[in-house]
C-alpha cells in the first residue's frame, strides 16, 4: 500500500456503477467515456502528484489516527504558519491546470474543514447531528475523499419561496423511519460531480420557517441507488485536440444537476434535519463559508497568474511588448496579478484564533471575492485587446500540419520575432481556450456567480466590516468641536480684528 491516494486508487474507486446521463443516454463508465476520460485523468493526477515521494511533505499531512498521509486540504491549521503552509499545497495543485479546475478536492475539504471547526454550532442545534457530521468529517479525511457539493436550488420561479415551487423541484424531505430519511427533488450545480466520491448536499440559499422539509444537509456516495446525475453539454467532448483545446480537453470539471429520485440516507449520514437556522449556520456561524472561499481565492491566485502570462506570451508572439500602450497595459495587469496575491496574504496575515483554529480574516476575504468577480472579465477582455486579430486567423485544427503543402503556408503566415510558427499557433490556440471558446465563456460566467450575484458577495462584505471602527473615525473628527465653541470662537476673533484697526 503507498503512502497516500493514487491516481490509480482514484480512477478505480469511479468505476462504481454510478448514474451519469449525458446526450440522453446512460454513461456507463465515466473514466472511459470521451465526455470525461480527460477531467478524471486530470483528477488523477492531482493524487499521482501528491503521491510523489518528493512531494508528500508540500502536500499531505498524516491525521490522528491514520497510517497513511492524505491531502493538506484537510488540515485543520492551528496558527498562521500551518494555513500558509497549507495553502502552498493548494496553489501547487492548482498550478496543474493553471486554476481551472474550480472544484478540485481540496474545495470541499476546505467548507468542511471550516465547518467541523465550528462543531459547536452543529452541537447547538442537535448533539446527534452533530455526531454525525464529526464522524463523517474524520471519514471522509481518512480516506481522503473527492467530495462535491449541490447546496443551491434550480432556478425557477424566483418571486417564490423555494417552499412555495412545484413539486419535486426543489429536493425535499418526503419520508422517513427509523433507519433515516427519504429525499426527493433536484440540487445544482454539482460541478466535478462525474469525478468525485459523494457528494454533500446543503441549503446556502436562505429557508424560513415553514420550509423544514428542505432543511436538511447530508452526504451520499455518488453511486447511491435513485441519484441521477445529469451532465450539462462536454467540452471535453467537443475539443479537437490537445494542441487545439489544451485546456478544455483536460480540465472541462463539468457542471450537472443531480436529482435525487427517493434516495434513502441513512441517519448517521444526515448533519441536518429539519431546521431552518442549522442550514445557514452551519455555513455563516462557522468558519465553513469564509473557508471555502478562502480556496476559491487561493485557486484564483494561480489562474489569474497564467492569464497574465498568458498576455505577456501573446504580445511576444505577435512582437507589441515593448510598444509603451502594451507594456502600459501588461503592467496593470500584473498589477492586478499582485493585488489577488496580496489579498490572500492579507486575509491569512489577518486572521484571528477560533478556539484552537486559526481561521482567515473573513472581512478581507469577502472584499476580495467582489473585487475579483469584477475583475476576472476585465483581464479577460485586456487579453482580447492585446491579441486583437491573431486570436481568429489560427489554423483549422493541428490536422493541417499534417498536410505538407498546408504546414508550408502556415510556417509563412504564423512567423513570430521571438518563437516559431508552430509554438505561436500553441500559445494562440491556448489563449483562445482559455478566454473565447465555450469552455471560457464558461469559465468567465463561473468566477463572475459561483460565489452568487454581486448583491450577495457585496452583502457578505457589508455585513463583516468593522462598520464601527470606520464611523468610529468619523465620530473621533466631529467630536473634537462643537457648534457653540466654534461660534464662540469666532465672534472673539472678529472682536480682536475689530480692536486691532
Amino acid at each position: 500500500m503507498s503512502d497516500c491516494k493514487t491516481g490509480a486508487d482514484h480512477i478505480k474507486s469511479l468505476k462504481d456503477g454510478r448514474t451519469v446521463y449525458i446526450d440522453g443516454k446512460l454513461v456507463e463508465d465515466v473514466t472511459v467515456h470521451p465526455a470525461f476520460r480527460h477531467a478524471v485523468s486530470a483528477a488523477g493526477a492531482l493524487y499521482d502528484f501528491q503521491a510523489r515521494p518528493e512531494n508528500l511533505e508540500l502536500m499531505t499531512f498524516q491525521p490522528n489516527g491514520s497510517n497513511r498521509r492524505v491531502n493538506r486540504g484537510w488540515q485543520m491549521p492551528h496558527n498562521y504558519g500551518e494555513m500558509v503552509q497549507r495553502r502552498k499545497a493548494l496553489q501547487a495543485w492548482s498550478t496543474l491546470s493553471g486554476g481551472f479546475l474550480g472544484r478540485s478536492p481540496d474545495h470541499l475539504a476546505s467548507a468542511l474543514v471550516g465547518q467541523r471547526m465550528g462543531i459547536d454550532v452543529f452541537r447547538k442545534h442537535s448533539e446527534e447531528r452533530a455526531k454525525a457530521f464529526a464522524d463523517y468529517f474524520d471519514y471522509a479525511t481518512k480516506a481522503d475523499l473527492f467530495l462535491t457539493y449541490v447546496i443551491i436550488n434550480p432556478q425557477a420561479e424566483r418571486s417564490k419561496a423555494w417552499g412555495e415551487q412545484a413539486e419535486e423541484l426543489v429536493a425535499r424531505i418526503v419520508d422517513e423511519d427509523t433507519t433515516g430519511i427519504t429525499i426527493r427533488g433536484a440540487k445544482m450545480l454539482g460541478t466535478s460531480s462525474i469525478m468525485a466520491n459523494e457528494v454533500f448536499v446543503a441549503n446556502l440559499q436562505p429557508l424560513k420557517p415553514g420550509e423544514e422539509d428542505l432543511a436538511f444537509c447530508c452526504a451520499l456516495p455518488m453511486n447511491a441507488k435513485g441519484l441521477r446525475v445529469l451532465s450539462r453539454k462536454s467540452y471535453e467532448a467537443h475539443a479537437v485536440s490537445i494542441y487545439d483545446n489544451p485546456i478544455s480537453s483536460r480540465f472541462d470539471e463539468n457542471d450537472a444537476l443531480i436529482y435525487f429520485d427517493d434516495v434513502k440516507v441513512p441517519w448517521d449520514r444526515i448533519f441536518v434535519y429539519r431546521d431552518t437556522d442549522a442550514c445557514r449556520a452551519q455555513f455563516h456561524d462557522t468558519p465553513g463559508h469564509a473557508y471555502q472561499n478562502y480556496q476559491a481565492q487561493i485557486r484564483l491566485s494561480v489562474k489569474i497568474a497564467f492569464l497574465v502570462g498568458l498576455a505577456r506570451r501573446i504580445t511576444e508572439a505577435i512582437g507589441t511588448t515593448k510598444i509603451p500602450s502594451v507594456a502600459e497595459q501588461l503592467g496593470l495587469l500584473a498589477a492586478q496579478a499582485g493585488m489577488v496575491n496580496s489579498m490572500l496574504s492579507g486575509m491569512e496575515a489577518s486572521g484571528s484564533q477560533v478556539g484552537e483554529w486559526y481561521v482567515p480574516n473573513k472581512h478581507f476575504m469577502y472584499s476580495a471575492q467582489v473585487i475579483t468577480q469584477d475583475l476576472y472579465p476585465k483581464v479577460i477582455n485586456a487579453i482580447r485587446d492585446l491579441a486583437g486579430g491573431a486570436l481568429i486567423m489560427l489554423p483549422s485544427s493541428i490536422a493541417d500540419f499534417g498536410n505538407p503543402e498546408l504546414a508550408a503556408i502556415i510556417k509563412k503566415t504564423q512567423r513570430s520575432a521571438a518563437m516559431e510558427p508552430e509554438h505561436k499557433v500553441k500559445v494562440m490556440k491556448a489563449a483562445w481556450d482559455a478566454i473565447g471558446s465555450e469552455f471560457g465563456s464558461r469559465h468567465t460566467q463561473y468566477e463572475m456567480f459561483y460565489a452568487g450575484a454581486r448583491f450577495v458577495t457585496c452583502g457578505h462584505s457589508m455585513r463583516t466590516y468593522d462598520w464601527d471602527k470606520a464611523t468610529g473615525l468619523v465620530e473621533k473628527m466631529l467630536s473634537s468641536y462643537d457648534l457653540q465653541s466654534e461660534l464662540t470662537r469666532m465672534q472673539r476673533e472678529m472682536a480682536a480684528g475689530q480692536t486691532r484697526q
